[in-house]
């Protein structure tokens, strides 16, 4: 073994791609190959260009170097790490079983098993005595997991007479599904498959099913087809050929039709069918009109309900005759609101639910179709977050919601929808006990430099003295117009038992305040979702919530370029930053429209190959404006298979970063090399992921039990 270790040192430092000491901790050092380009008359260099070659022997040693050395500092609280991973574990129920949900002749749910890292997907006969009848084992992920470094499932969708379940699945952390088709009665696999498959949908014929592809290189939806059963080649439908838009099949709330709707970021156009015409003619709602967004539903009868953006920023309700979509003709049913932003519409029988956005918090309305009166659902805490949970039934008063909070566990509620009785279902279980008057939640406020108002949603542990003594978790995103969700959390309480302050930012570029927050932090604003994040770390430093040098900050994927954007511009301000999966060389990738994600996404970060938009960019790219100068201790993760940001990009910035900076602060990059864009796809494989993430903040504030 010795005699390898020693073989393997030398074989990496004479391969001329990086040195490594691992008697001293010494971080491996990426060589540089420079790559040069012009672009807008300047001369861009990029020394790390090579390590996109994942092929290359010489860059999986790299990375698995990488891994080595930071394996190799944390070594010393491996025991810590186990530890909390402990805590996270001994926290949670880890037999278990989601609570049912009837559709159609069956209740399906998923269940848990202790030990077991993936979900069991079963049903019971809809009857009285549901409880006594056997379970009926649809898949089991364990037994599909097995010789496999990954399993994911993505869409699943049961036929109207609940004897085939179609399904897909990932098998590499890339999000490139696989489509099966089971026969529920005699448990057989069809044997037609599909490759690259985003979503699906039966018709009521309980034969045919509608699918859509992704193309192979950019991952972009952009193929409907039709198959039936026992057919080898199947219909295409459509295909949407413009690069901004990408492609999904979904069922009305009445089942009566089928939709398919392509979406650009500010655009979409919507066709329909009868879901027992599935040979008929699809037709066009209403044409695409540049920023005209709009997502149809149907109640009953000729009528489609819409949710719509025109004249509507933070989007209205109308009402529309399918052979008759002229605007004029269109009845409002819920006008715009500044400050109410319209999420969602679903209709039932005799009710509709609409899921709205007010000041940064979900707000659900109920409307009854038969009187046209409406009321809302309340919530209890000042900080939450309220979803619809599965609502597969039509024909029904009663609602299901989740709801949860920083300090409230998911709770699943049924909601009467005539009587406004809720009743709840579960409450997921902490395990060993759990107080939750220890805690404390808020929302708070800060200005911004131009005088807007960020809110920040914050939790911790009771006994708060603001003393500036306490460390604090600031995590942030800021993109693509997502809200970011309030949610329990058994992991953070890890956090919170031992003094940490957790909060979060709502800064520009999500959708926490609307549409106009979307659009103040993207393209030519996008500098705003990184000043915003740094007023919100100034303000807790200077209400001494905490310190310069008990201040951490994280931000994943689209937030990973917040964070990495924040340390360039203050790295002073932060005794330490994680980065996971993150967006870090914006205009390498912006300009390579192979990659997946990066036509569509020119209208939320522009485009490189407009000069005045390249110039905005490059004032920002977190890759680009790397500089000679101290940087706050920095763990960066990424996953070798993932298809949103290639790993890569942060292997770059960390090369770049490490042969730049000036400081001896830590920079550690920890790779998994068989996850995707979420990490590994096990339950257990992912708590270990947060217990290392836990030990790395802890012990930068010198707590180490």
């Amino acid at each position: 073994m010795k005699n390898f270790l020693f073989l393997f040192v030398i074989f990496l430092i004479i391969s001329g791609s990086f040195s490594l000491t691992m008697a001293q901790n010494k971080p491996p050092i990426a060589m540089k190959k420079a790559k040069i380009d012009k672009l807008h008359g300047e001369t861009r260099v990029d020394d790390y260009y090579w390590l996109k070659e994942k092929t290359n022997p010489e860059v999986i040693s790299y990375l698995e170097a990488e891994n080595a050395y930071t394996d190799s500092i944390m070594k010393p609280y491996e025991t810590f790490e186990e530890n909390i991973y402990k805590e996270i574990v001994g926290r949670i129920k880890e037999t278990d079983l989601t609570v049912p949900y009837r559709n159609g002749n069956y209740f399906y749910y998923n269940r848990t098993e202790q030990g077991k890292q993936y979900g069991i997907f079963c049903r019971k006969q809809a009857n009285t005595n549901a409880k006594e009848d056997k379970e009926e084992v649809l898949l089991d992920l364990n037994e599909m997991a097995k010789g496999q470094k990954f399993m994911s499932l993505g869409v699943s969708d049961i036929s109207p007479d609940g004897k085939k379940l179609a399904y897909s699945t990932d098998t590499t952390g890339f999000r490139q599904y696989k489509l099966y088709i089971k026969d529920l009665e005699t448990g057989k696999v069809y044997p037609e498959t599909r490759e690259r498959v985003t979503s699906i949908q039966w018709a009521t014929d309980n034969k045919t099913l509608f699918y859509v592809t992704e193309d192979a290189q950019t991952k972009r939806s952009n193929q409907l087809y039709r198959h039936q059963l026992g057919q080898e080649k199947d219909d295409l439908i459509y295909e949407e050929k413009d690069e901004l838009y990408r492609l999904g099949v979904y069922q009305s709330s009445s089942k009566a039709y089928i939709f398919t709707a392509s979406n650009s970021s500010t655009t979409s156009e919507c066709r329909y069918l009868p879901s027992n015409q599935p040979n008929g003619e699809w037709k066009v709602l209403i044409a695409r009109q540049e920023g005209h967004e709009y997502y149809p539903d149907h109640h009953s009868g000729d009528n489609f309900y819409i949710r719509t953006n025109l004249e509507a920023k933070n989007f209205r309700l109308v009402n529309v005759t399918m052979n008759d979509a002229d605007q004029k003709n269109w009845h409002e049913i819920i006008a715009h609101r500044d400050s109410v932003t319209l999420e969602g519409v679903r209709f039932f029988a005799n009710h509709y639910f609409v899921y709205e956005r007010e000041d940064g918090l979900q707000k659900m309305r109920i409307t009854d179709l038969r009187t046209g009166g409406f009321h809302q659902i309340q919530f209890p805490d000042p900080i939450y977050g309220a979803s619809p949970n599965t609502n597969a039934e039509f024909n029904t008063n009663v609602f299901r919601f989740a709801y949860q909070s920083f300090i409230t566990p998911n709770s699943v509620f049924d909601y009467n929808m005539d009587t406004r009785e809720r009743q709840l279902l579960k409450q997921d279980e902490v395990v060993g006990g759990y107080d939750s008057s220890q805690y404390n939640s808020e929302r708070i406020y800060v200005i911004a430099t131009d005088g807007t108002h960020i809110p920040i949603s914050i939790v911790y542990k009771k006994n708060l003295v603001k003393d500036g003594s306490r460390p604090l978790y600031l995590t942030g995103y800021g993109a693509y117009g997502a809200a970011t969700p309030t949610t329990f959390s058994y992991s953070l309480l890890s956090l919170l038992d031992r003094g940490v302050i957790f909060a979060r930012a709502h800064i520009r570029g999500g959708g926490d305040l609307g549409q106009t927050w979307h659009d103040q932090g993207k393209m030519m604003l996008k500098r705003n979702t990184f000043t915003d994040f740094i007023n919100a770390a100034e303000y807790l430093i200077s209400e001494k919530y905490t310190s310069k040098d008990r201040l951490i900050i994280q931000g994943g994927s689209a937030g990973g370029l917040l964070i990495g954007a924040v340390v360039n511009m203050r790295p002073e301000l932060f005794k330490a930053a994680i980065s996971e999966v993150p967006f870090v060389d914006v205009i390498n990738t912006m300009l390579d429209e192979s990659l997946p994600l990066t036509v569509g996404e020119f209208l939320e970060w522009g485009n490189p190959k407009v000069k005045n938009e390249y110039d905005y960019m490059k004032s920002y790219c977190p890759y680009t404006n790397i500089a000679a100068k101290a940087y706050p201790n920095i763990l960066v993760k990424t996953s070798l298979n993932d298809s949103q940001v290639m790993y890569w990009e942060p292997a770059k910035y960390v090369a770049k970063l490490r042969a730049t900076k000036t400081d001896n602060n830590l920079l550690l990059l920890k790779i998994n090399l068989a996850g995707g864009h979420g990490g590994s796809s096990g339950r257990y494989d992912r708590f270990r992921e947060v217990a290392f993430n836990y030990a790395f903040i802890l012990t930068q504030v010198g707590i180490t039990q």
